[in-house]
């Protein structure tokens, strides 16, 4: 009973999954270097999950608040904070309507595909009001967008090798099974597997739904914000991560 306790636990962890499927990916980590260093004031991380993002950039000296509803990812975060000696501020909250009082940020950034999570275009812009009210004035807002099948049509997509991770003796394992176009959506379902040290397996299905929005139609809604559109960045596609184009938004 207690190895299928553990094996159940393991499959259900968000942490262990958000660390196979997240973790591994570094391409975009020197343009939130190089946007943070230019801001020269507070960043906050929407959708910081574990901390790939937030403790990179306060490993280099920056004062970082990170974001994201799930409690067990924000407290894996603050674990890895305080076990590198970082001070990192790591707040619950919906990326749509988070208040956080008398702060006021330099930076806010929402890395990979945060902003295509938000259930649709009234999600993208609550999300948007959010973080216009928590910037300074002159402060950046840079959201990523990605498109995973990158103009390839879906017939013609080949599904990347899966995402792999080691911890404790278990071997978990993420592998992209099917990209399906959708309504205003792209949904990714993957096959997540655990193997236990004894060589039990466990796996279930994962489905994961992003938004489909371009950048021009995100450069709209902040513009009825009354914030400024600044030049696109855009992240290059590595290994079998696909490329994001990164929208550049400045407050007034």
């Amino acid at each position: 009973m207690v190895g299928l306790t553990a094996r159940a636990a393991a499959i259900a962890d968000p942490v262990i999954w958000h660390d196979v499927e997240c973790s591994a990916y570094e391409a975009d980590l020197a343009l939130w270097r190089e946007l943070a260093s230019a801001a020269g004031g507070p960043v906050l991380e929407l959708g910081c999950g574990t901390g790939r993002v937030a403790l990179d950039l306060a490993a280099r000296g920056h004062d970082v608040t990170a974001l994201d509803s799930e409690p067990a990812l924000l407290g894996a975060l603050a674990s890895r904070a305080r076990a590198r000696q970082l001070r990192i501020e790591a707040v619950v909250a919906d990326a749509r309507s988070f208040e956080l009082a008398e702060r006021d940020y330099a930076l806010v950034l929402g890395p990979m595909q945060v902003t295509q999570l938000m259930g649709g275009r009234d999600g993208r812009d609550a999300l948007l009001s959010s973080a216009r009210a928590h910037l300074r004035a002159g402060g950046t807002l840079a959201l990523a967008l990605a498109d995973p099948l990158e103009g390839v049509p879906a017939e013609e997509a080949d599904p990347p090798l899966p995402d792999v991770r080691e911890r404790d003796g278990w071997v978990f394992s993420s592998l992209p099974m099917a990209v399906h176009p959708e309504p205003g959506a792209i949904r990714i379902d993957r096959l997540r597997q655990a193997v236990s040290p004894d060589g039990k397996l466990e796996e279930t299905m994962a489905s994961i739904r992003l938004d489909a929005v371009t950048p021009e139609e995100l450069e709209t809604a902040a513009a009825r914000l009354g914030m400024r559109v600044r030049p696109r960045r855009t992240v290059e596609p590595v290994g079998d991560y696909v490329g994001s184009v990164v929208v550049i938004l400045e407050a007034p």
